[in-house]
């Protein structure tokens, strides 16, 4: 009873200084608007990474190639639930008031019931390509999505994408004008043009990762189900693991597995099938990964649009695809757009594997040709000219 009583009394204590650390952060924010903007000051602001990867890995080393007057800071954690202290609610809320521009690559909370500056850019260079399934307020009356009172998204200056095709479903997710979001392209897709990059993380990785060396590399990248970040899992029971070891580990093949972040639900390879199946979930970077892959099996992941770059074969694993579309929708018709065959079952996995090079080109062109304008690896190079430019011309 005592102990029970402990725990109310801790979770509520919590929660109160949470509530106290967010009022403190509006009212640091509000002192801090008083002071002059800091020109050319870039704040880089994730809840989604404890270090420089993705886009901002990318910004980050443009900035850095060159001559500028561009001045950097950071502010990373690795999730929304991981602790900050009064220093850095401090810290947020003075580089969110003072730079003249804040890049952000994720839902951040903190940032959305703040009034942001007449002259200061709050830049959302988000952390997938493309548009896919229907995200933000493009989902409102479905399950998960937002209330219309909701201030998520809603006070971005700038929104970067990868095609003036997709630029009306982000303005919609965001539930922002369509003149805000910018077709420059995605930084993170620059490392698929450079040739020498791309052996260096293949070397790396055969080092990092030896069982992969000398194999049919299929990397299996589904997408979470349920509602968000709290409810998020991923069905198991779709696999049968003897079935795709048996047909597969004669021929040379390992199959890797990169869940998405949120699936609490981890996968349980049997112990008898570690030599063919292995879990790589925890490494933070998907994009070196396609890299070793020979094939990619997906569902609905936004990964496809990388790989897509590689000209290589994308499975579409989608069981439950009914279900998924009248919970989720899309912003194309899915079955139409998708550049790989759609399998529902393990055999017709199996077989698509074994048939790794067979592949529709020209289903991959058009599906290139919609989701990137520019397919040259200049996407970091268009996104620091327009922050020199304070974005003047690029609008």
């Amino acid at each position: 009873m005592i102990s029970k009583l402990k725990k109310k009394i801790k979770k509520k204590l919590k929660k109160y200084l949470n509530k106290s650390k967010k009022a403190y952060f509006r009212i640091v924010y509000k002192v801090f608007t008083l002071l002059p903007i800091h020109k050319d000051a870039v704040a880089f602001l994730s809840d989604s990474r404890s270090n420089l990867t993705g886009n901002f890995e990318y910004i980050d080393r443009e900035i850095k190639s060159r001559q500028t007057a561009l001045k950097i800071s950071y502010m990373l954690k690795k999730t929304n639930s991981a602790k900050k202290t009064f220093g850095e609610y401090t810290k947020i809320a003075w580089l969110i008031a003072t730079s003249q521009h804040v890049l952000l690559d994720d839902f951040y909370p903190l940032v959305y019931p703040l009034k942001i500056r007449n002259n200061v850019n709050l830049i959302q260079v988000w952390h997938a390509v493309g548009a896919f399934k229907t995200f933000g307020f493009s989902r409102m009356g479905l399950p998960g999505g937002p209330k219309p009172t909701s201030k998520n998204h809603k006070n971005y200056t700038w929104v970067i994408v990868s095609s003036k095709h997709v630029a009306p479903f982000y303005a919609e997710g965001f539930g922002i004008d369509d003149r805000k979001v910018l077709p420059l392209g995605a930084p993170r897709t620059d490392m698929f043009f450079d040739t020498t990059y791309k052996e260096s993380v293949v070397t790396r990785l055969e080092e990092e990762l030896p069982f992969i060396k000398g194999k049919k590399v299929v990397l299996f990248a589904p997408t979470f189900r349920g509602n968000g970040q709290r409810s998020a899992y991923y069905n198991f029971d779709w696999i049968d693991f003897e079935k795709l070891y048996t047909k597969l580990s004669v021929a040379g093949y390992v199959v890797l597995f990169k869940i998405h972040p949120f699936v609490k639900n981890k996968v349980q390879i049997p112990e008898e099938y570690a030599d063919f199946f292995y879990d790589v979930s925890s490494y933070r970077e998907v994009n070196d990964l396609l890299l070793v892959s020979d094939a990619l099996i997906t569902d609905y992941s936004s990964v496809v649009f990388e790989y897509s770059l590689l000209r290589k074969k994308t499975i579409f694993f989608a069981p439950d695809l009914e279900e998924y579309t009248a919970s989720r929708d899309f912003y194309v018709d899915y079955q139409e757009f998708v550049p790989g065959p759609i399998v529902r079952d393990m055999d017709s996995l199996v077989t698509e594997i074994e048939r790794v090079n067979e592949f529709n080109p020209q289903s991959l062109d058009n599906f290139l040709a919609y989701y990137f304008d520019d397919l040259d690896g200049k996407a970091s190079k268009r996104f620091v000219d327009a922050l020199e430019n304070n974005f003047v011309d690029f609008r």
